[in-house]
């Protein structure tokens, strides 16, 4: 089993940044897609950012496309999410979610289905 744990959420201002990471705390990752989802209070979980097996691709929800880079250092087993501008619409439970099997297409990198290993979620909280 792969058991995948966040960090890094906190409470920050408008305008200012933070910096999520993804490791395992059981197994370690994939060497396949990763991705991060959130899901805001009363709202359903949706796509944030993936990133491919190699690091060369990367995919973001149109919300947050210029403001979040991902990353993957796969020597080191980590995954982050650098998150730039925070605004209020982003506060959120963030996860990092891993798939076991290559993808290919670019719907699939952005489907939470396609992703087999959850963590639990940080919290990430932009209010002033």
């Amino acid at each position: 089993q792969v058991q995948l744990v966040e960090s890094g959420g906190g409470l920050v201002q408008p305008g200012t940044s933070l910096r999520l990471s993804c490791a395992a705390s059981e197994g370690s990752l994939t060497n396949y897609a990763l991705a991060w989802f959130r899901q805001a209070p009363g709202k359903d979980r949706v796509f944030v950012a993936s990133i491919s097996r190699g690091g060369g691709v990367t995919f973001f929800a149109e919300s947050v496309q210029g403001r979040f880079t991902i990353s993957r250092d796969n020597a080191k087993n980590t995954m982050g999410l650098q998150m730039n501008n925070l605004e209020p619409e982003d506060t959120a439970v963030y996860y990092c979610a891993d798939s076991n099997q290559q993808l290919f297409r670019e719907s699939s990198y952005r489907t939470q289905w396609r992703y087999d290993y959850w963590g639990q979620g940080t919290q990430v909280t932009v209010s002033s």
